[in-house]
């Protein structure tokens, strides 16, 4: 996909800042928020104008409403608006009102049905359209929520990361697993990507540090829920910040820039390229051994996968890396890869495809 540039992100030194309510709740609410946030910086102002909602009967949204709210933000304090659209209904609505910029949320995304009438809706229209994440973390599902956007003629294409549903134990409301949008940024180096740091964290303290790792990853945007009383806000209360603890968190960012091939670098990423060849080679001669393994096991009548001598890998592994100082959940999670990689070989091995 060739994705066409979204004016605002374009020639952006700094990541392009998107805040407003969660939910617009009322003509008085939206209009208060909208000015205090003119002049500080906000690009874009959002408000959920439909509200997906786990359970009924929880407040879903003000609905057609709230898209004149917008206008007036729009033409009283010149900022563009964004909204989320999970229907064509609301496409064409928001289409009428003339929201800039559409939103696809994360439950959406996660319905392959449902982004496909989003891009029938708009098929032949010209507008940006920002995608978050699905709920669930497969970066193919949201792969596949831009492509059938980008079919259907929508070329101005962004995406929005906003953390993955877990029901373990977290610290975060969503889960941050940076990986995921990073693997996007790599399939897809011109894609605008936007943080969306409230829904990952579900606490305001956490905006800040979130907004930062963002930034230092370089993400081109942040999307940050803004409410002029969050205490009161009818969703996601916890996770809204004030427009003056916005100033305060965008005051604090510290911005980087692509080093663009800096000489200052080039003598440490020579010795980096050396100690990768050297990893791969040492893969080559460990995955040599394992198809050797191989033939022994089928000798012997012996099962591929041996339980105790994986423990005793990671276990071995993980310990060795407790003592360089290393992160023991990364390097587990590479050994688990080199293991798999290993019982691919012998399996190959074992059926009879490679004795090498």
């Amino acid at each position: 996909m060739v994705f066409d540039k979204i004016d605002i992100f374009d020639k952006q030194t700094r990541p392009v800042v998107i805040a407003g309510p969660c939910s617009a709740e009322s003509e008085e609410q939206v209009l208060t928020i909208a000015a205090a946030l003119a002049g500080r910086g906000v690009s874009l102002f959002r408000a959920g104008i439909w509200k997906p909602r786990t359970r009924p009967g929880c407040f879903e949204g003000v609905g057609k409403e709230g898209l004149a709210w917008l206008q007036r933000v729009k033409y009283e304090y010149g900022m563009s608006v964004t909204t989320e659209v999970a229907t064509a209904t609301h496409v064409e609505q928001a289409l009428a009102a003339g929201v800039d910029v559409l939103w696809v949320g994360a439950r959406t995304t996660t319905n392959p049905f449902a982004v496909q009438e989003i891009a029938d809706a708009l098929r032949g229209v010209d507008i940006p359209v920002l995608v978050k994440n699905p709920v669930n973390p497969d970066v193919e599902l949201w792969v596949g929520a831009l492509e059938r956007l980008y079919n259907a003629g929508v070329t101005r294409l962004g995406a929005i990361h906003r953390g993955f549903s877990s029901y373990a134990e977290k610290f975060f409301r969503n889960a941050p697993q940076w990986q995921l949008p990073i693997q996007l940024r790599r399939r897809f180096p011109n894609l605008p990507l936007v943080c969306d740091p409230s829904h990952i964290a579900g606490k305001r303290e956490l905006i800040l540090s979130l907004s930062q790792h963002a930034v230092d990853l370089g993400f081109n945007g942040l999307m940050i829920e803004t409410h002029c009383n969050p205490v009161c806000a009818l969703s996601d209360a916890r996770q809204q910040v004030t427009p003056d603890e916005l100033g305060i968190i965008l005051e604090r960012l510290v911005h980087r820039s692509l080093d663009n091939g800096a000489v200052e670098f080039a003598s440490h990423r020579r010795r980096m390229d050396e100690i990768d060849d050297a990893i791969v080679h040492l893969l080559a001669k460990r995955m040599e051994l394992s198809r050797e393994i191989g033939i022994l096991k089928r000798e012997c009548g012996v099962t591929v996968f041996q339980p105790s001598r994986y423990n005793e890998i990671i276990e071995r592994c993980t310990r060795a890396a407790a003592e360089e100082k290393l992160d023991t959940g990364a390097v587990k999670d590479i050994f688990e890869l080199v293991h798999s990689e290993s019982i691919r070989q012998q399996l190959r091995v074992i059926n009879g495809e490679s004795d090498k």
